[in-house]
C-alpha cells in the first residue's frame, strides 16, 4: 500500500492507496479541492465538514446533470468513470455528515465542561 498526502481545501489528509495509485489519487484530491474552494468562496464562513458536504454536492451534481466528471478531469488520466465519481461523492457526503456529528457532540462537550 501506498501513502499519499493530499490537501483539501488548506488542511493535509494522508491517504492510503494501491501501489500505482497514486497519480490518480492526487488527481482526484485536486478535484474535491477546487471544488471545495468554489463552495468556499461560494457560501463563505464555512466548517470543514459543511465545506467538504458542499464540495461532494458540487461534484454529485455535475456527474448526476449529465455533465460527467468534472471538466478538469479526464477519464482517459484519471480512469473514473460517472458511476465511480457519484460514488466517490456520495462518500464525500456521508464523511462529512459523520464529521458534522462528531464535531457538534465536541461542541457539546465543551459546552457542559
Amino acid at each position: 500500500m501506498a501513502e499519499v498526502r493530499l490537501s483539501i481545501a488548506g488542511r493535509e489528509y494522508i491517504v492510503t492507496c494501491r501501489d500505482g495509485e497514486e497519480d490518480r489519487l492526487i488527481h482526484l484530491g485536486q478535484l474535491v479541492d477546487a471544488k471545495a474552494r468554489e463552495a468556499g468562496g461560494a457560501a463563505g464562513g464555512l466548517n470543514e465538514s459543511r465545506l467538504l458536504l458542499f464540495a461532494a454536492l458540487l461534484l454529485a451534481d455535475q456527474v448526476q446533470d449529465g455533465s460527467g466528471t468534472p471538466k478538469s478531469a479526464d477519464t482517459t488520466t484519471t480512469g473514473i468513470d460517472d458511476e465511480q465519481a457519484l460514488q466517490m461523492a456520495q462518500s464525500l457526503v456521508k464523511l462529512a455528515e459523520r464529521i458534522e456529528t462528531f464535531a457538534s457532540g465536541l461542541e457539546d462537550r465543551a459546552r457542559d465542561a
